[in-house]
């Protein structure tokens, strides 16, 4: 082993002699240890030796015209870990000496600019808005001294320096023997890329006018001519305001020249739409004047005189061809980046996409005429498909110029690219609502699907899936933001809990949730008829002619078209929920050979996307497809082709590609449901065969030790599925007796394996929830389930413990299996649930609590012991409510019920009493009390006494909470009356007349006819009794139940009660004044009423909804539009089908509300200081939470543009927006990853912003710790943002993406601790 190398400026000197050796393994391990020195060297190890280090720098360039190029490589690299560390006065000399470097022994010329480029991309990059560190600044003051004169030939900026003699001639200019250097072009690239905001302006028109005088030589490459596009269109992200408006007008000037060249005229469109996309919103006011000039090639002028020159000479005009793609690739990034900009030219645009979409001069217009046809509408259409197969085997025989170097073939790539951007930035409320879309593009894009060209037809099946996509009243797919492993209940109580109403216990959030999952697909979908108008009426009647299309293309055609059209298939019937019952007859044949298909079949010849294409991707495309037929159809529409289908779906789950074994699985899940009853009802004998196939191939892969962990998971799915389906095979289940008993041993012997144990619970939950026949439940399996389900309640995964959790809930939900656990089972998963009841964790307490509820019930001397009576007091001491409290009263009730609750009520009493919550140990209390009756040892009347007589506030408001509770469970057989409760509205305590008012409301809600007429009264008395009977009232609504017929009586005088109320002088200087204050009354009233889903109801508030929400959200008055927003946000969650047809109307004002107004931003003096205050931040805050919310629900019907630009203003916003909008992003992400890659630019520059801000010396520990969470927030998503968009936020975009990139080497290299700690975060909570 090697001594270890000092890194000192003597073990330096030591080894420049070696870099001389004659042996060249020598020079390339000295080089290594030389750059090995450098880097483990502190950073100013080198500061005062500059002679040792011009020296080095001297060897190294000698080594730079090595004859080896291992040895030219390390040199290079030598070279990067020298230059931090240099003295600053070698700087510039080095930089003199490189860009002189002229190699005389290598034949790479190359190495001296990449030995440039790596002495720039060394020091840090500077960022705008903050100060560069000393190194960078010396490092620039080198650049801008020697580099740049370099490049442009002449000294740019004088430095202080007089009588210097001038620069070499300059590396960019262009001789006239000679083209330009490529290389020094890289050099600039890599000059502005890192030192771009540094740079003075006259620096940057220096350097814009030296690449722009690369376009006008004759000499200059093609290559040459893309970098140099590049580097403009890098300057362009540092040019000042004035220096951009005059590089624009130079263009106008350049487009203007009546003897512009093709070539010359080519450049220029892609010079511009390069620069859209890198400045999009600077450069999108100049687009009023440039737009013509990008459009003028693609009018239909000189579309038609393209094809008379080519009618007329025999051969189109490749130069001509090359400025159309130009302009096409133009107007693309001109829709994409500045779709605002572009809408006064929208019509020119759809014209010239899909003018040139249709562009082929090698054929004819007639036999064009005869493409497009395949698509018509025809009787006699299944005689033109007899005959498909021999039509497209002579397709490229008919009326095609065999030309190789045919290139008219990018032209129209390039307008169904435009044609795409389009449908991406217009769709949503916008031309797909209007019928743009369907009428003008969708027929075209359908008639080139017979394109002989495989890159168009790739694009254009794109293009039309993209807008089939958008046609959908939600673009979000299925996705997981946590992962496979999180359990369901957290999400799925979430999602019932938004359509929450009090009408009777919230325990049923935590009862079973997988019952309604698992019962998806039982039952055949209902078909119903398109709307009769819209974007999927639209859809409907074009579908006929893409499913032709489409099916013809199938037939006969390569592996990745074929892909492309299952994928358009696909989406429609998502999308239609359905769509293919007229023509699945055209399309099984076709479906089965794609599941079918390998690697013998012919394969793309193309490159691009065509050449990604693989057998295994559509394989898995068409199991896709064969899953939402058959989730979407009936199940007669299958059965003529079950026998081809069920061949073709088990060979593929013994597939030796994991992904196409499971995607199989996943359709076997599918066509089991459609196999068995009751969606097969009456075919039971018929499909038997099919569903035992099915069953051995699934079977197999769930106990194969060789197959893939996902496959296997997937395969334990399909036989809970098959368990779920019925399995009692003499009334029509899929299994026999012997199926059954060996599936669910296997699906024990999985829930013991730890890779495959979260699918095998999930599985058996899905068994037990469908499943409540005793003769189909075996006793000793049950017992060991519950056991294991039980275990894993002590693992540390919390997701795991969720999902044990849930399944044991459904276990003891089901009357059948719970009957099968025996007293020492019952006990055992007693003790196992215990550490959970503990408030930590809600989630898992609530649903404990339920479980617990169920045992009781079956073995209640056995689970209720001195254990669970001393747990339950330590429980209620903790502020609970909501569902959590309703799912531990329901345990309470049925504890009294089995008249084993006397120790527990001599707990809560004597170790518990006043020192918990009076609200939540009184309602336990009562509970028991009346659940119990005589057997929990106390009676109602002892709480009365003890309210009349308890010395201290506490004890009394205890008594009343007991008292209350017990009056609502009684009813109204509740000895109990009113007075009980009003006669301590008077008092002076502080705590005792609210206890009360809740205590009457509660006790009201169980009787309204003796309590509500007395409630009624007494708010008609003044002073504080008027509140407290509000109070009452509410309490009352609340808790109501299914009394609302109770209530019905007494509305109106409820209604004059409130509004009397609402106009009392109390409320007046709150209100201002009095009819604002009823109309924030009446909407949140409306915000109330939504919730119901009574079916009369809906028709009563549908034709009104909408103007009354256009009505709020107009108010003058600023609390109600905040109001008005609550009510729109409610109405989506559960109005929506009321609401989604007239967003284009209300998106807008929420739009508006989202925005900052200055008129309501005042100073306010606090002391010595001013405070400013933004009295529309509640506003905004409502606002940004219902733009969330129709984002979630209804994306395409928003436009992109105007939510993103909402979106990345709100991260300029206060916290609470910030934290809104970030929020916003890790959806939008996954909704819409491409628009979001789109802006990756702006929202990076606003992410600088935020983490580049300092707090100030004496900030205050509140103001650190908001600072840091917003720091924490943006790391999250940045570190989001960059996994999911890998090719935005690499070099797949590489100038839009400039600002993230370096955005992203910044955070890495100044936040590196920060971002690492997040990501670790991040993992933790994922796994």
């Amino acid at each position: 082993m090697a001594p270890p190398l000092n890194a000192t400026p003597a073990g330096i000197t030591a080894l420049l002699p070696k870099l001389s050796d004659a042996d060249a393994d020598i020079r390339y391990m000295s080089l290594n240890d030389l750059d090995n020195i450098l880097k483990t060297g502190s950073s100013g190890f080198l500061n005062n030796e500059y002679h040792t280090c011009a020296k080095t720098v001297e060897h190294l360039l000698k080594t730079l015209d090595d004859t080896n190029g291992e040895v030219q490589n390390q040199a290079i690299k030598c070279i990067g870990s020298l230059t931090p560390r240099a003295p600053p006065e070698l700087l510039a000399p080095m930089i003199e000496k490189l860009s002189t470097l002229k190699t005389t022994n290598s034949v790479d010329t190359s190495i001296p600019a990449t030995a440039l480029c790596v002495f720039i991309t060394a020091f840090a990059r500077p960022v705008v808005g903050i100060q560069p560190s000393r190194s960078t600044q010396e490092a620039y003051a080198a650049l801008s001294k020697v580099l740049i004169p370099r490049l442009v030939g002449y000294v740019v900026m004088s430095h202080g320096s007089r009588n210097h003699p001038g620069p070499p001639p300059g590396m960019l200019e262009v001789h006239a023997d000679s083209s330009v250097d490529n290389n020094a072009i890289d050099v600039l690239i890599e000059l502005v890329r890192c030192f771009g905001p540094m740079l003075q302006d006259a620096e940057k028109k220096a350097l814009q006018k030296s690449t722009m005088a690369i376009f006008d030589h004759e000499r200059t490459s093609t290559i040459a001519k893309k970098k140099a596009v590049s580097a403009i269109s890098l300057l362009a992200l540092y040019m000042s305001d004035a220096l951009l408006s005059s590089f624009v007008s130079n263009i106008l000037e350049s487009f203007r020249n009546p003897h512009l060249t093709a070539a010359q005229h080519r450049l220029l469109i892609t010079m511009v739409g390069s620069l859209a996309r890198t400045v999009p919103q600077r450069f999108g006011r100049y687009l009023k004047t440039l737009a013509p000039f990008i459009l003028n090639p693609l009018s239909e002028e000189a579309f038609r005189s393209a094809l008379e020159d080519t009618a007329n000479t025999g051969a189109a005009d490749s130069e001509a061809e090359e400025v159309q793609e130009a302009a096409l690739l133009a107007l693309e990034g001109f829709l994409l980046s500045c779709t605002n900009d572009m809408r006064p030219y929208t019509e020119e645009a759809i014209a010239a996409a899909l003018r040139f979409v249709a562009y082929d001069p090698n054929v004819s217009a007639d036999e064009d005429d005869e493409e497009m046809g395949g698509t018509r509408d025809s009787v006699d259409e299944d005689e033109d498909d007899a005959d498909a197969d021999e039509e497209d085997e002579d397709f490229e025989e008919e009326g095609v110029v065999s030309d190789d170097e045919d290139a008219s073939w990018k032209v129209r790539r390039c307008a169904a690219k435009a044609l795409y951007a389009i449908i991406s930035t217009r769709s949503n409320g916008d031309l797909l609502d209007n019928g743009v879309l369907y009428e003008r593009i969708a027929p075209v894009l359908v008639s080139r699907f017979q394109e002989r060209e495989e890159n168009v037809r790739l694009e254009v099946l794109g293009t039309l899936t993209s807008l089939v996509r958008k046609t959908s009243d939600n673009a979000i797919t299925a996705f997981s933001f946590a992962g496979e492993t999180e359990f369901e209940l957290t999400s799925a109580i979430e999602a019932r809990s938004r359509k929450r109403r009090r009408l009777g216990s919230d325990a049923t959030l935590f009862e079973s949730t997988v019952n309604s999952i698992s019962q998806a697909g039982f039952k055949s979908p209902d078909f119903s008829p398109p709307p009769s108008s819209g974007p999927k009426a639209d859809l409907a009647r074009l579908s006929s002619s893409i499913i032709r299309g489409v099916s013809k293309l199938l037939k006969q055609s390569t592996l990745a078209t074929k892909q492309s059209g299952v994928v358009l298939l696909r989406e429609i019937v998502i999308v239609q929920h359905g769509g293919l019952s007229e023509h699945f007859g055209k399309l099984a044949e076709p479906l089965v050979d794609a599941i079918k298909s390998s690697s013998s079949h012919p394969a793309s010849h193309s490159v691009g996307a065509a050449a990604l294409a693989s057998s295994g991707k559509l394989r898995i495309e068409a199991l896709q497809l064969l899953n939402v037929v058959c989730d979407n159809h009936s199940s007669s529409l299958i059965a003529p082709y079950l026998a081809d289908l069920v061949s073709a779906v088990a060979a593929a789950v013994n597939d030796k590609y994991f992904k196409v074994s499971s995607e199989a699985i996943v359709a076997v899940e599918s066509l089991l449901k459609a196999l068995t009853p009751p969606r097969s009802a009456g075919t039971e004998q018929i499909n038997q065969q099919y569903v035992g196939k099915l069953y051995d191939v699934v079977l197999d892969r769930a106990v194969a030790t060789d197959a893939d962990v996902e496959v296997r998971q997937r395969a334990i799915h399909a036989l809970g599925v098959l368990l779920a389906r019925g399995a009692e095979r003499s009334k029509g289940g899929a299994l026999s007796e012997s199926q059954r008993t060996k599936t669910t041993s296997v699906l024990l012997d999985r829930l013991r394996n730890e890779t495959t144990r979260v699918s095998a619970i999930k599985a058996i939950d899905m068994f037990l929830s469908s499943c409540n026949h005793a003769n189909l439940i075996e006793k000793k399996w049950t017992r060991d389930v519950a056991m294991e389900l039980g275990a894993q309640l002590r693992k540390a995964n919390r997701g795991l413990r969720g999902v044990s959790l849930a399944t044991l809930r459904d276990l003891a939900g089901n009357s059948a299996a719970l009957s099968c656990l025996d007293d020492k089972t019952v006990e055992a998963v007693t003790g196992m649930l215990l550490p959970l009841v503990s408030s930590t964790d809600l989630t898992l307490l609530g649903t404990s609590l339920v479980i617990l509820a169920k045992l009781v019930r079956q073995s209640p001397k056995t689970v209720v012991g001195p254990k669970l009576n001393e747990t339950l007091c330590q429980i209620v001491i903790a502020p609970l409510g909501g569902a959590v409290l309703d799912a531990l009263l329901v345990l309470l009730k049925a504890i009294g019920e089995q008249k084993v609750g006397q120790p527990l009520m001599q707990g809560l009493l004597q170790n518990v009493g006043v020192n918990g919550d009076a609200a939540v140990v009184g309602k336990a209390i009562g509970t028991l009390v009346v659940s119990g009756g005589s057997t929990v040892g106390v009676k109602l009347n002892d709480f009365v006494t003890e309210l009349q007589s308890a010395p201290d506030d506490k004890r009394k408001c205890l008594a009343l909470s007991v008292l209350g509770e017990a009056g609502y469970r009684l009813g109204s057989s509740s000895p109990l009356e009113p007075g009980l409760f009003t006669k301590y509205f008077g008092s002076k305590s502080q705590s005792l007349p609210r206890a009360a008012a809740t205590a009457l409301g509660r006790a009201g809600a169980g009787d309204i006819k003796t309590y509500l007429p007395v409630i009624l009264t007494t708010t008609s008395k003044a002073g504080s009794s008027q509140y407290l009977s509000l109070h009452a009232i509410k309490e009352i609504l609340q808790f109501t139940g299914q009394a609302r017929s109770d209530i019905s009586p007494y509305t109106q005088q409820m209604w004059e009660k409130l509004l009397t109320a609402s106009q009392a002088e109390d409320n007046k200087k709150y209100l201002q004044d009095t009819s604002p204050s009823v109309r924030g009354m009446a909407i949140q009233a409306m915000r109330f009423t939504l919730s119901d889903s009574d079916e009369n109801f809906d028709e009563v508030l549908r034709p009104v909804l909408v103007p009354m929400l256009i009505t709020m959200l107009n108010d003058g008055d600023l609390e109600n539009r905040r109001l008005a927003l609550g009510v729109l946000n409610s109405a989506t969650h559960n109005k929506s089908e009321m609401i989604l047809p007239s967003l284009t109307e209300l998106v807008p004002l929420v739009m508006k509300e989202s925005m900052i107004k200055p008129e309501l931003i005042r100073e306010v003096q606090m002391g010595p200081f001013k405070h400013k205050v933004d009295d529309g931040l509640e506003v905004r805050k409502s606002a940004y939470e219902t733009l969330y919310t129709l984002m979630e629900g209804a994306y395409t019907r928003i436009s992109p543009i105007d939510l993103f630009g909402r979106v990345t203003a709100g991260l300029g916003d206060e916290h609470e927006i910030k934290v809104l909008s970030n929020l916003m992003l890790t959806k939008l992400v996954y909704i819409d990853p491409e628009e979001t890659g789109r802006h990756l630019d702006s929202i990076a520059d606003r992410y600088r912003t935020i983490l580049a801000f300092k707090p100030k010396e004496n900030a205050i520990k509140q103001e650190i710790e908001k600072l840091n969470e917003a720091n924490r927030g943006v790391l999250k998503v940045t570190l989001l943002l960059h996994d999911v968009l890998p090719a935005n936020a690499s070099a797949a975009n590489n100038l839009q993406s400039e600002k993230w990139k370096g955005y992203w080497d910044w955070v890495g290299k100044d936040f590196r601790s920060q971002l690492s700690n997040v990501e670790q975060e991040m993992r933790s909570q994922a796994a």
